[in-house]
């Protein structure tokens, strides 16, 4: 299942690195006539009711879901792992204040403070950084998960008996953090990657479902999804009649899904 998952998300990392070569234009160009057609030859996915080719808008919003998002994944994964660290090698106030800081920062509703900080910000910001703001405010937000698992980690391992044997010797605290604390750490880190990186594919969805997200002309999966919105209105048998509408959904479904049998189990959140 593993083996299936990765080489499923290699051929979606494949396709949305083509994006460039593809739709180098990044699916902005609007051909006035052919606004809102079906499927054809010419373009396998139809186009939007601007004339926009939707397979071309398909693959850039790939390259800008599937690269940032796992960038927003490492931006969170590094901070909770520099705050964790801390956390759990330091005594005293500091180490009560970084514990609480994550005691509070898991006890608050994410999604809905991500919402509330997005939408302090002007929705007609620039496209460029409408994405900054977007993918930053999920790695900034994202690291007490991360935080939490590395501070229980260090306090683990500081008691392994090679590492008791290590500072009882007087190795220097630098050679044990950078020799032995970070190499045993390294799996738990890889695990929170993999367990962020879908739950921000996700997140970013919503907010361009809301219009929060990456705003247009830019194309993401997140507001591609938007198109669903007028056609699940009139029923069923609309969506499934264009059944098109529907890839950008199959492409967060299989990433995210792909993503999430990579995860190991017992670091996901």
């Amino acid at each position: 299942m593993k083996v299936a998952a990765a080489v499923l998300l290699l051929l979606l990392s494949l396709a949305a690195l083509s994006a460039s070569w593809i739709a180098p234009d990044g699916g902005q160009m609007q051909f006035r006539d052919h606004i809102n057609e079906p499927p054809s030859s010419q373009f396998p996915l139809g186009t939007d009711p601007l004339g926009r080719d939707r397979f071309a808008r398909l693959l850039s919003g790939a390259r800008i879901s599937l690269l940032l998002a796992p960038a927003a994944a490492l931006l969170a994964v590094l901070l909770g792992a520099v705050i964790g660290i801390a956390a759990g090698l330091r005594s005293g106030w500091l180490a009560h204040l970084l514990s609480a800081a994550c005691d509070l920062t898991l006890a608050l509703p994410w999604f809905f403070l991500l919402l509330t900080l997005r939408a302090l910000i002007p929705i007609d910001v620039a496209p460029p950084v409408s994405l900054l703001v977007t993918f930053a405010l999920l790695g900034l937000l994202g690291w007490a998960g991360p935080a939490r698992v590395v501070q229980a980690g260090v306090h683990l391992t500081l008691r392994a008996p090679h590492i008791l044997a290590l500072r009882a010797r007087g190795a220097a605290p630098l050679r044990v953090l950078t020799r032995h604390l970070l190499p045993e750490l390294a799996p738990l880190l890889a695990g929170q990657f993999l367990a962020l990186a879908p739950v921000f594919l996700l997140a970013e969805a919503n907010l361009g479902l809301l219009g929060l997200g990456v705003s247009e002309p830019m194309a993401s999966w997140g507001n591609l999804l938007k198109e669903l919105e007028s056609v699940a209105v009139a029923g069923p048998a609309a969506l499934l009649h264009s059944w098109w509408l529907l890839a950008p959904l199959a492409g967060l479904l299989l990433s995210t899904g792909s993503l999430f049998i990579l995860a190991p189990r017992e670091v996901t959140p």
